[in-house]
């Protein structure tokens, strides 16, 4: 936390204005990304000096209103409110510029501190647009700053004119006005608050606006103070309604987008109109027939990416640590065995999954995310995501499973509720992660065929679509519809790639590394006690009756849920390379089958039991589990009257 000497800015802004560049512009590598205190959103702070002060950057996350639609919503306001930064660099898209000042207008109405950067000025030239920050800056009332945030023009001076404006101490007084009945119902609950003498944390004049939109969570805390002033404020929203046969927040809404018209037409001017070549891509990308197979493209490009060359950065490593050979316990004494084959092998275990995985795989997906594509991939998406409960904007977390549960699951955050949070970690744990993929390849794909490893993928396509059916026929409720900024195409920096590659695989380091060590100490200490084989004999009518597989699946299938691969590793440890000689086609295709679907590795389970408890990752996990075994054991009778 800062110190009373040092300066706090809050970045806030919608989503997609380049918040993030400027974030990481300031703080470089002193950052830090976790979650809020007590919520599941995303915080992302950092330091660093100007003039030898001290400056605290809080990255706000991207939202368009202060109502209470959203955990984002709530956390960006309850901040600027409770914590009161020093100043708040509103960070708008020149290219929307009407659009954004939707959200600024709000800024303005809670009275703090704040100067308002006009980011991505030189798309907006490419779109026509001409922008006078100087007739802005009057208009509003504030600091404007014109930037090209990817190329770092005109950071400094937004810098400079934010920590001027700390020391001039200036709350802007907005002279904007809503129109007619509108303005005159704020004004007169503004005044009645003013002699109510309340102080529920922010302006009485926002408070005044968010009363009239019904807005809950300020109704409350009202409420708690003078249960007059909201029965004033309805009567007041009530006689709005009256007049204008709309919704009062809904009329608010629309006396706030007028003004910020009013604002945008004042200050910037439109040349010839110019198609850029971002609208020209869309008209593909988004194309009611061709999106379709734009988005499944771009889908399969970022897996071929990740397998192909994770396999190959799989074999160098594999190759590099050659070294590590497990140790007999009998020979080398348990301890060894337990530390050595154990400890050391979850380290080795778990940088074979991030390095050549994992890596890649965030690499390839920041450059999607930042770039737009993968926004137009959820939004062609949606309709399919609908059908089992969730939007387009699901489609992200669930296309992260393809590479590793953890982050997947990490990111639901992006959705609005815990519901759909909950349904999608439920559809990642069905999708099969690199790990899985491994055993997939390994297994079928080598000692059957590649057709019967694609048919896997296809039939796991289904499961998942059927299995996200039966959820959300066991958690019913209305699904959100999907709202979500669609900004230009663009080349994104390899700076920003690179660090959000890395926040994102130093989080899941942190996770997985643990786990799998402790997890692997633990199996191995299992075994050298002799605990594994009778848990392996009594599964036997399991294993061997119903899935028709050799009787040691049953240690594998038990050291597999620590991590996935080590079902193929512990194969390969008891019958050697050639797995022809101890499988038949049909046992290796059902325990591929079993490894994609069955329990989710100790991991992955941990982080849904952080994010959901303990009560949701059992029902998951036992949910896969079932799946598995059903699934595999009608695979097993039915292959085997063909194979």
């Amino acid at each position: 936390m800062p110190s009373s000497g040092d300066v706090t800015i809050a970045l806030a802004g919608n989503a997609n204005v380049g918040k993030s560049v400027i974030f990481n512009y300031l703080t470089g590598a002193d950052q830090v990304v976790g979650n809020w205190p007590g919520k599941t959103v995303d915080r992302a702070e950092g330091n660093f000096q100007y003039n030898g002060q001290k400056v605290h950057v809080i990255d706000l996350p991207g939202i368009y209103s202060f109502s209470t639609f959203s955990m984002e919503e709530i956390v960006s306001r309850e901040y600027i409110a409770n914590e009161k930064p020093d100043v708040v660099i509103n960070v708008v898209d020149g290219s929307v510029l009407e659009r954004n000042l939707f959200f600024t207008l709000q800024l303005m109405e809670m009275e703090v501190p704040m100067v308002v950067c006009v980011n991505q000025m030189d798309v907006a030239m490419s779109k026509g647009f001409q922008i006078d920050t100087e007739k802005l800056e009057k208009a509003l009332g504030v600091p404007v700053v014109p930037t090209v945030a990817i190329r770092g023009e005109g950071l400094q001076k937004l810098i400079k004119k934010a920590i001027i404006s700390v020391n001039d101490k200036k709350i802007p007084k907005t002279s904007n006005e809503y129109g007619g009945e509108v303005e005159k119902a704020v004004k007169q609950l503004h005044y009645f608050l003013e002699t109510e003498k309340l102080d529920v944390g922010y302006s009485n004049r926002w408070v005044a606006i968010k009363l009239l939109e019904n807005d809950p969570e300020i109704n409350k805390k009202v409420e708690l103070l003078s249960e007059r002033s909201v029965q004033f404020a309805n009567h007041l929203a009530l006689e709005l309604e009256r007049i204008h046969d709309e919704p009062s927040f809904s009329i608010i809404a629309s006396e706030r987008y007028a003004l910020a018209n009013r604002i945008a037409a004042g200050a910037q001017k439109q040349s010839e109109y110019k198609i850029t070549l971002s609208e020209k891509l869309d008209k593909i990308l988004i194309h009611p027939f061709y999106g379709y197979f734009t988005s499944a493209m771009v889908i399969l490009g970022l897996l071929i990416w990740t397998f192909v060359l994770g396999n190959f950065i799989s074999e160098l490593i594999t190759n590099a640590m050659s070294f590590f050979q497990p140790v007999d316990p009998t020979l080398s004494g348990p301890v060894l065995a337990v530390l050595w084959n154990g400890a050391f092998g979850g380290l080795v275990a778990g940088l074979t999954l991030i390095v050549p995985f994992v890596i890649p795989f965030y690499i390839m997906l920041s450059y999607i995310e930042n770039s737009g594509l993968l926004t137009r991939v959820a939004f062609m998406m949606d309709s399919f995501m609908q059908k089992i409960g969730l939007h387009g904007k699901a489609l992200i977390p669930l296309i992260l499973g393809y590479g590793c549960s953890v982050p997947a699951i990490d990111s639901t955050k992006i959705l609005e509720t815990r519901r759909e949070r909950l349904l999608a970690a439920f559809a990642i744990t069905f999708a099969p992660c690199s790990a899985r993929t491994i055993i997939i390849l390994s297994l079928v794909a080598i000692f059957v065929s590649i057709w019967w490893a694609l048919a896997l993928y296809v039939l796991d396509l289904l499961i998942i679509f059927i299995m996200g059916k039966l959820a959300l026929k066991a958690m019913p409720g209305e699904s959100t519809s999907l709202i979500m900024e669609i900004h230009s195409l663009r080349l994104p920096a390899s700076s920003v790639i690179l660090k959000q590659t890395w926040n994102r695989t130093k989080s899941l380091t942190y996770l997985v590394f643990p786990v799998f060590i402790a997890g692997s100490a633990l199996i191995q200490l299992f075994y050298v006690l002799g605990v594994l084989e009778p848990i392996s004999n009594f599964m036997a009518p399991l294993t061997v009756g119903w899935l028709k597989l050799p009787a040691f699946a049953g240690i594998l299938l038990i050291v597999g849920a620590v991590r996935k691969e080590f079902v193929l590793l512990t194969l390969v440890s008891f019958v050697g390379t050639d797995l022809s000689l101890a499988l038949t086609p049909v046992q290796f295709i059902v325990l591929a089958l079993i490894g994609m679907l069955y329990i989710p590795c100790l991991s992955t389970i941990s982080i849904l039991i952080r994010e959901f408890g303990v009560k949701a990752a059992s029902a998951i996990s036992a949910a896969n589990l079932v799946t598995a075994i059903v699934v595999g054991g009608i695979a097993a009778h039915g292959l085997s009257l063909f194979m």
